[in-house]
């Protein structure tokens, strides 16, 4: 049975990621609707027009289950980034309660900025957001490059912050390169002809949407996290401590 204490502190984290996380993944729904969604529907209307003709009704049926374009597949959109904001809030304030890091909206941003870099910056250098009928490479490698990009960019930015011994924190940069040095899995064909002016668009404005999620979800989290309300005594034994600690 999980202590009361601790189960407070277990609620606080939760109902500082919801309205953040939401908010954030509202933010980027709207940016994609702008930025990111007409250039897909370019991509789409090229796929299906690629298309052999006497594959329709097999590409029909594949896509049956998709929603609708327009509002539902809009409405679709919006709840799949409040949720996956939510998530990605609740890992963000989890660190910070760990930490017992002291916490406001400009340093928020800065954890913010850094968690741009480590889930999409960082692995689209290697792999950039890929447009709907763009070859790729296969789906195990590409997964198991992006986790040990996250994996390494994540490790080498917390040495270059928080290492003490000067040492150990040049130790960041060749972990910050490692993964790209080895290079991210390939596609076996080339981009077709016609989705080439779109891919860097894509990729450009996809990138952009994250930066401005992030930016929300770790400046919106830390205002919440360092509100005087938000303070709670620690659970007995635990490593976390006061939001507002040093």
């Amino acid at each position: 049975m999980i202590p009361g204490s601790v189960w407070e502190w277990f609620r606080r984290i939760a109902l500082i990621a919801l309205p953040a996380g939401i908010a954030a993944g509202l933010a980027l729904s709207a940016a994609q609707q702008v930025w990111v969604i007409p250039i897909l529907l370019e991509a789409e209307r090229f796929e299906a027009a690629a298309e052999p003709q006497a594959h329709a009704a097999g590409r029909a049926e594949d896509h049956a289950w998709e929603p609708a374009a327009g509002v539902e597949r809009a409405a679709y959109t919006w709840l799949a980034n409040a949720v996956l904001g939510f998530g990605w809030a609740l890992l963000l304030v989890s660190v910070w309660a760990w930490r017992g890091a002291a916490m406001e909206a400009k340093r928020g941003a800065l954890w913010g900025l850094a968690g741009f870099a480590v889930f999409s910056l960082a692995p689209a250098l290697g792999l950039p957001p890929a447009l709907p009928g763009a070859p790729e490479a296969p789906l195990a490698a590409r997964q198991a490059w992006w986790l040990a990009t996250a994996a390494a960019t994540a490790g080498g930015l917390a040495l270059l912050a928080f290492a003490r011994p000067v040492a150990l924190r040049l130790l960041g940069l060749p972990l910050l390169a490692a993964t790209h040095i080895v290079g991210a899995p390939r596609a076996a064909e080339a981009l077709p002809a016609a989705l080439a002016p779109l891919a860097p668009r894509f990729a450009l404005a996809s990138l952009a949407c994250a930066l401005g999620f992030w930016l929300v979800l770790g400046a919106l989290a830390g205002w919440l996290w360092g509100r005087p309300e938000a303070a709670a005594t620690p659970p007995a034994g635990a490593p976390l401590r006061r939001p507002g600690a040093a």
